[in-house]
């Protein structure tokens, strides 16, 4: 929870707090290590700038650098990696945690390139594709080089536990789900198989982000935001594009979704509710124009359903804490940690 000034003036006016306990905890937040991220002018110029630099190594690749061939691609990208290792370290010692975090991850995303390059130099590579084709096509040969920025990541991610480095690997993650579907479907055009295998996947993924969650339940830092958010983006998507003719099968669907949603709720994660979400209006919006079509009463009974929900939401206000602490007391108790600790 963020506190503003507005809040400390607020408790002082309903004598809550005293003007100098009020004084006493602003000075004390202001003295805290700044190693989370805050929407001002200093962190927007360090993740653009960051965000520029990894792209430039990645999602903006020209076709030119293929000139330097395998064994110059390699090199340079070492050389990049031993730039942002040092830079990592310089910051890191100064205590600039954002702009270490960053160089960290650069470091990274360097990783597929160096691969590639080295592939190339050996003459491993299988096919004519570029490098810049690792970040639009799906092909089975890429998974050389997203285990190898998996091992590269979790290594730096160990070494120097900043949150940002899990960007690379939920993101890496993700593309290894869609070129393993591709790789166990023999490369057939599958298109379900594909998207059964990447469902399951984010599941997986969504599972070690839960696991991430409460292993780092006592620290200050949200280790698990990268790897929900790609695991539920994986996941919803996968499961929103299987193809069934059963009316019972798209209940189930909707069924999910809500689940999702509470989710959300109970862990306080806005991936599961946002998606979820959408689920639940895509099913909707299903009803509306395909089974119920010319009905009536449908609009009627679902502008009944959304006021129910509502007066559903102030009796939950009204015994919130109660209600909160019997269903927390059924939780494991690391859960219940994780739960207090938001």
């Amino acid at each position: 929870m963020k506190i503003s000034r507005q809040q400390l003036d607020a408790a002082v006016s309903r004598q809550i707090l005293s003007e100098q306990q009020a004084e006493a905890l602003i000075e004390f937040l202001r003295a805290q290590p700044g190693t989370g991220p805050v929407f001002d002018f200093t962190h927007v110029l360090y993740y653009l700038g960051g965000l520029i630099a990894i792209g430039a190594m990645t999602l903006f690749m020209t076709l030119g650098w293929e000139a330097f061939g395998g064994w110059g691609l390699f090199f340079i990208a070492l050389l990049y990696a031993g730039v942002g290792l040092k830079l990592c370290d310089l910051f890191q010692r100064r205590g600039y945690a954002i702009p270490a975090g960053i160089c960290a991850t650069f470091v990274v995303a360097l990783t597929p390139l160096a691969v590639y390059g080295l592939q190339q130099g050996l003459g491993l590579w299988p096919d004519s594709s570029a490098y810049r084709d690792f970040h639009r096509y799906i092909q089975w040969h890429w998974l050389y080089l997203e285990l190898a920025t998996l091992a590269v990541g979790t290594t730096l991610a160990w070494r120097y536990k900043y949150p940002f480095l899990l960007m690379p690997i939920a993101v890496t993650l993700w593309y290894l789900s869609m070129d393993l579907a591709a790789w166990l479907a023999f490369e057939r055009l599958d298109f379900e198989i594909r998207a059964l295998v990447s469902m399951y996947f984010g599941l997986l993924m969504t599972l070690l982000a839960f696991w991430v969650d409460i292993r780092s339940r006592h620290s200050q830092r949200d280790y698990a935001f990268w790897l929900y958010l790609f695991g539920v983006l994986t996941f919803w998507c996968s499961l929103s594009m299987q193809h069934s003719d059963s009316e019972l099968a798209k209940f189930g669907y909707f069924m999910i979704n809500l689940l999702m949603i509470g989710v959300g709720v109970i862990l306080l994660r806005r991936v599961f509710v946002v998606f979820g979400a959408l689920g639940v209006a895509g099913y909707l919006g299903y009803l509306s124009h395909q089974v119920f079509e010319d009905s009536l009463l449908f609009p009627v009974v679902l502008s009944a359903l959304g006021l129910l929900i509502i007066y559903l939401g102030v009796l939950w206000q009204r015994h919130e804490n109660r209600l909160s602490e019997r269903l927390r007391g059924r939780m494991p108790l690391v859960v219940q940690q994780l739960l207090a600790k938001r």
